[in-house]
Formats: C-alpha cells, structure tokens, sequence
C-alpha cells in the first residue's frame, strides 16, 4: 500500500486520515489498497475518476477532509468537514460488463454495515438501494450514503464506489432526518472506522465478483429497515407505488407486493418511504 498525503500547508502537521496509520490498521489487508489523503478536492469520486482514466489500480482509495462538489444520489450534494464525516472513494474492478453487477449497492452497503456493527455500532439497517440508516425505536435516520458510477470497456468494468459516512449528527437543514456514528458507536476514530470498512468491503466485494449479489441476498435482509412493512416507491414524475415490501430478490431488485401482484423495481432513481412517514 501506498502511503501518500497532501498537505495544504506547514503550519498543519498532517491531514486527519494519516495513509501511515491506515496501514496499520489494514493488516494483511494492506496491499490490497492504496490511500491517498487530500485536505480538500472537489469530490473524491470526481478525483478518482480522473486518476482511473491514467491507470489507477484496484484498490485505490482517495480520502478527503473537505469536498466541495460531493455527489449524492438524484443529484443531491454530499459535503463533508474534518472530524464530523469521512467521506472517500474506492476503485474496485470486475471481469464483463455492467450488467454482471446489478445489486453491487446493496453489496456495499452489507459491507459498510456489518463494518459499523463490528465497531460496536448498534441499530444499523439498510435501506433500498443505497442507504445506510439507524434505528431508534420506530424512527430512522441516515447514517450514511453510498453513490456508485461505472464505466465498462474491453478489460471489464470498473466502479467508483463513493462513501459518505457522518460521524456526528450535520447540524444542517436538511430534509430527512440523519444521523452520526458517535450516537451508537463509542470507537468514531476515523482511522480504525475506516479501515474497518475497507476491511468489510474486500470480503464482500470478493463475494460479489465470484458469485454475484445472491449469495449476499440473505445476510442484507438481516439488516433491511422496511421488510414486510407497508411502503410507497416514489419515482421522478410518477405517482406513488403503494404495496407491501418484500425485501429484495437475488438481483438487487426491490420486491413489491402491490394490488397488479407482486412487482421487480429495478430503478436506482426512486425513494422508498414507509406509508405515512417522512422520508427516511
């Protein structure tokens, strides 16, 4: 593993995510990944984008205190501060093409999730298609987001896997109610959450390469927020799907038990609320 990072000034001694004691942390896993920390960019998917496009390897991680252009799903920002957010992006390479990778979300997200639980967080669910979320009673809220982009050609397809994970509650206005990691986890020391998630992620990633998400289909139900409760799918300019929800089947679909019968949503652009609820 690489060991890089990119200071703004001498007058900080060194970025919040130091590659040196991630790689500690990492193990044996270590190689497998190369780290760089950046003060600030414009969105860490952005940048890795640009440095997959000149040859970067699998694995590699770009991790930044500040972005000021992250993206979020349907266009939403994602921005991020030291000590309050982690936010980084992964590069992860397939064999074939993007259709061989349909549920990979939902891997990812199994994968950030059983990562927190292994860091003692407690109440941690998923929510389709990418959504990670903690549970207080009957209420949820967004503890992290996950934004995947591919791109395929005659080697395979590559991903970009971006992660924003909030460490402490965002005092913004925002729309739906969120969450921080310290509200259910004692250890948020950016180091080890993040190396325990890079950690989750080859195991499950690995999974997923050889064997596609239906062999992770079980493991996510275990964590799904809305199984078998009444729910609506919102889509862009459509009118509300009411139906029970079922879960997911081995492709990553979202399955919904409607008045037509049981239906697949395969679309990466809809909300899932549950019937009376604010968005969660």
């Amino acid at each position: 593993m690489a060991a890089r990072s990119t200071q703004r000034s001498k007058i900080r001694r060194m970025p919040l995510i130091d590659p040196i004691l991630l790689k500690a942390r990492l193990g044996a896993l270590a190689g497998r990944f190369d780290v760089d920390a950046l003060d600030e960019c414009d969105s860490t998917s952005s940048e890795l984008m640009r440095r997959a496009d000149r040859g970067a390897p699998a694995g590699t991680v770009i991790v930044a205190d500040r972005q000021s252009a992250g993206r979020g799903r349907r266009g939403r920002s994602w921005l991020s501060s030291p000590e309050r957010s982690l936010t980084f992006s992964l590069l992860w390479r397939f064999p074939g093409n993007a259709s061989r990778l349909s549920g990979l979300s939902l891997a990812v997200g199994l994968g950030l999730a059983k990562a927190l639980e292994k860091l003692g967080a407690v109440g941690v669910r998923l929510k389709w298609p990418n959504d990670v979320l903690l549970q207080s009673g009957s209420d949820f809220a967004k503890l992290a987001g996950i934004l995947i982009e591919l791109s395929s050609d005659r080697r395979g397809t590559q991903a970009i896997i971006g992660i924003g994970l909030n460490l402490e509650t965002p005092d913004s206005d925002l729309p739906q109610p969120v969450a921080g990691l310290k509200q259910c986890c004692a250890q948020a020391d950016r180091h080890e959450v993040l190396a325990a998630i890079l950690v989750s992620l080859v195991g499950v990633l690995d999974i997923f390469a050889a064997e596609g998400f239906v062999r992770l289909r079980d493991e996510w139900l275990g964590y799904h927020a809305w199984q078998d409760q009444l729910v609506q799918v919102l889509g862009d300019g459509a009118e509300p799907l009411p139906g029970r929800c079922l879960g997911v089947d081995g492709d990553g679909s979202l399955l919904l038990e409607t008045a037509r019968g049981v239906e697949h949503i395969f679309s990466g652009d809809v909300s899932l609320r549950p019937v009376g609820r604010a968005q969660g």
